[in-house]
């Protein structure tokens, strides 16, 4: 590995950086799911109203999906060390204001600033890991990257519910804030002295793509407004929006491809598009981030208020998930590069199964007995997913020059952003209608994690398919992009 000012990194301090980042990675994760067993105590505390609590959760996601692909191309442009720091630095503050917010429209804005500084961390995490290592290394590496992103997904609630009930008292809610600070001064500091420095790209023509900012921008608020708010703004009006996204989103297009005829960097270089790898890899995360997330959302949901389970035990109950998960992802990123492809087709098989044996102990073991249960289940399924997010991420960006890492990294980071916007909105709509319906909470439950089936079924096709691409297009699309990293 060679530093952006062309000398030799180390080989402990590529480790230490890493850890550096996976930690930022994990502290900016946990955030969009910890604050869900905190919504009841800033609603006591606060005084929130119902719309106000949604922001609050969904606020976050929205503008950590719409920063991602603009952090991604400003970290190429103006230095991923630089860009890291500085969403580091700004997510610091942001939580100490949203734990010392005096109301709710306060903690709402102070939650839309985290949520961008979240944006502005993430795709540095994956193009650092692009430009540090190499070959085996950098799938190991990706594959603890996969395991941060299972076990935060998965722990967030639980590392609430301890924060909560430890801290107690209505104002319990602003510790799942605080308990940032000092893990943000400290990632801060060993990120000062570990990360490698980097001068960006600011060639003349390299200069930061504004209309596609704005173009990219609308359009992803236009397509994940209706669906983090699908429970909260009810009729169908809502759904308007998603043909003026469609238009927002191919005006975009058109103007990277103008950018590109006219010789200009543009926000998003489309030849990442061509390559086989990358738009397949893209499409699956997105499915598959559709499917698997949705398990929590629906599950912590039963056993709070269809078992009456408080926020503690409801996380716990989630943690065979985190452990396979972690196991998973580490084997992920020792395997890919002997099984490519396979591999996650096989992680999503595990998970399949997993999810179905979770529904089979829903079906079969009656009360709150169903956590124990569903725990092996769990585990399995866990196992899957991180057999499944790991090799994805490598073999998706495998074949992406390092120059365009941060911008790649964004958009792989938006598509499993928005397919998990869309995976609640649809398995929660499934959810709730049935309970709606004056259906069992249990029954509701399995029709929820069924839809969750179909949807990672849906992935399993995609990955069968771009394993066909590979298997008929390895050898032309290696040749080109030896050619393109050369020049």
């Amino acid at each position: 590995m060679t530093t952006d000012r062309g000398g030799p990194a180390p080989h402990d301090r590529r480790w230490k950086a890493l850890a550096v980042c996976l930690t930022a990675a994990f502290m900016t994760l946990l955030d969009t799911s910890i604050v869900n067993v905190a919504l009841p105590s800033v609603e006591h505390g606060l005084r929130a109203s119902t719309a106000e609590l949604s922001w609050v959760m969904s606020g976050y996601a929205l503008t950590l999906g719409l920063a991602l692909v603009p952090a991604g191309r400003l970290g190429d442009l103006r230095g991923r060390r630089q860009t890291f720091l500085a969403g580091l630095a700004l997510f610091t503050l942001a939580s100490a204001a949203c734990g010392l917010s005096s109301g709710a429209a306060w903690l709402v804005l102070f939650r839309l600033v985290q949520g961008a500084s979240a944006g502005l961390i993430a795709p540095q995490t994956s193009a650092l890991i692009q430009q540090m290592f190499q070959g085996a290394e950098r799938a190991r590496a990706f594959g603890m990257m996969g395991s941060t992103i299972g076990i935060s997904t998965a722990v967030g609630p639980l590392a609430g519910g301890l924060l909560i009930q430890t801290a107690g008292g209505p104002d319990g809610w602003r510790w799942v804030f605080y308990v940032n600070l000092p893990i943000g001064v400290a990632v801060f500091c060993a990120a000062l002295r570990l990360l490698p420095h980097s001068t960006g790209a600011p060639g003349k023509r390299e200069c930061f793509d504004v209309p596609g900012v704005l173009l990219l921008g609308s359009g992803v608020l236009a397509l994940m407004l209706p669906l983090v708010q699908e429970q909260q703004w009810h009729g169908r009006l809502k759904w308007a929006l998603l043909p003026v996204s469609a238009g927002l989103l191919a005006a975009f297009w058109a103007w990277e491809r103008r950018q590109g005829r006219r010789d200009r960097a543009p926000l998003v270089d489309l030849r990442l598009f061509s390559l086989r790898s990358f738009t397949l890899g893209a499409l699956l995360s997105l499915v598959y981030f559709g499917g698997f997330t949705t398990l929590f959302f629906v599950y912590t949901l039963f056993l709070q208020n269809g078992l009456g389970y408080g926020a503690l035990a409801a996380g716990l109950s989630s943690m065979p998930f985190a452990v396979g998960s972690a196991a998973g992802a580490a084997a992920g990123g020792r395997l890919v590069v002997r099984f490519g492809r396979k591999l996650v087709i096989a992680g999503l098989c595990t998970v399949t199964a997993g999810m179905l044996g979770a529904v089979a102990a829903v079906h079969w073991v009656p009360g709150r007995g169903v956590a124990w249960a569903a725990a092996l289940p769990l585990l399995v399924a866990g196992i899957g997913s991180g057999l499944t997010i790991s090799p994805n991420t490598t073999l998706t960006l495998s074949l992406v020059p390092v120059r365009r890492g941060g911008a790649a990294g964004g958009v792989l980071q938006t598509a499993q952003r928005i397919g998990a916007a869309a995976g609640v909105a649809v398995v929660g709509s499934v959810y709730f209608a049935h309970l709606a319906n004056h259906a069992n909470p249990a029954t509701a439950l399995q029709y929820g994690l069924l839809t969750s089936v179909a949807i990672i079924l849906l992935a399993l096709c995609l990955a069968f398919a771009d394993l066909r691409e590979r298997r008929v297009h390895a050898q032309p699309e290696q040749r080109r992009e030896a050619a393109r990293q050369e020049a």
